[in-house]
């Protein structure tokens, strides 16, 4: 077994015996045994309770951090004439139609996210395979296909992020810098699970999120109590449903010592 150097030795030794904590406890604890030599990633994994393999389990969905996420975004788009000017204009790093689709299938993807007018699908469709593994395929579902190419490169350059569930079912992303403030990590925590929350689909059963973890690109990880993400949210929005008689049926994880199946009573709505 390898040895591990003093570094780790020293993150892991911060982290032991702490499991789910609250937000603000992960980020101070990430945050401050990100101590490698470059800025290092504020990253985010949630363990949902679907199967991507099914359609009606999928979870794509894109959000706008409110504070960034310090990357350096590289965008490409697929465009011609006036709105090839105007993605240009607008900072796109790679803009192109016929000869950016022989530079991607002759192996070169420089950029981070793609974007595509509706004209231009017949050409990005053959790039599928390729695009779609790395999570670049334009899809209108979270904008990138669209005819106000501006919006979406400003909205790309300016701290966008999408996410996709994988195979297992594990939702992954970016989410700052180490040299953000901790305020700041904790606010894009908040919006990000947040999002992934709102696109839970409509065929998953049970429990949603299963577990919400935080690291940092060389640090451990720390799994983070689900319920102080979502504190100053209606838990309600996210795990009852509403019966005709008034009363709240729970269909999902929830607060603690209320078994999945019960019912609440509650006063019904106007």
């Amino acid at each position: 077994m390898a040895k591990l150097g003093k570094r780790t030795t020293a993150a892991r030794a911060a982290f032991a015996g702490k499991t789910d904590v609250a937000v603000e406890e992960a980020v101070a604890l990430v945050k401050a045994n990100a101590t490698a030599k470059f800025d290092e990633t504020i990253e985010i994994a949630m363990n949902l309770g679907v199967d991507p393999r099914h359609a009606d389990q999928m979870v794509r969905g894109v959000i706008g951090l409110p504070n960034g996420t310090g990357k350096t975004v590289r965008v490409a788009v697929f465009a011609r004439g006036p709105k090839a000017e105007e993605a240009q204009a607008a900072g796109a790093d790679i803009v192109g139609a016929e000869d950016l689709m022989e530079a991607i299938q002759g192996g070169t993807i420089d950029f981070d996210r793609c974007i595509a007018t509706p004209d231009m699908m017949p050409i990005v469709g053959r790039l599928g395979k390729i695009l779609g593994p790395r999570n670049l395929m334009p899809n209108p579902k979270v904008g990138t296909v669209t005819m106000d190419v501006k919006a979406a490169v400003d909205a790309a350059k300016g701290g966008e992020v999408q996410f996709k569930a994988e195979k297992a079912g594990v939702v992954h992303a970016g989410i700052g810098k180490a040299s953000f403030s901790e305020e700041k990590l904790v606010e894009n925590v908040r919006a990000f699970v947040g999002a992934v929350a709102k696109a839970r689909p409509a065929g998953a059963k049970g429990a949603y999120m299963q577990k919400v973890v935080l690291s940092s690109t060389m640090g451990p990880g720390i799994s983070i109590a689900v319920s102080s993400v979502n504190e100053g949210q209606s838990s309600y929005d996210l795990i009852w449903k509403r019966r005709p008689s008034g009363r709240l049926f729970r269909f999902g994880a929830g607060p603690a010592g209320v078994s999945k199946g019960s019912i609440c009573p509650v006063q019904r709505e106007a």
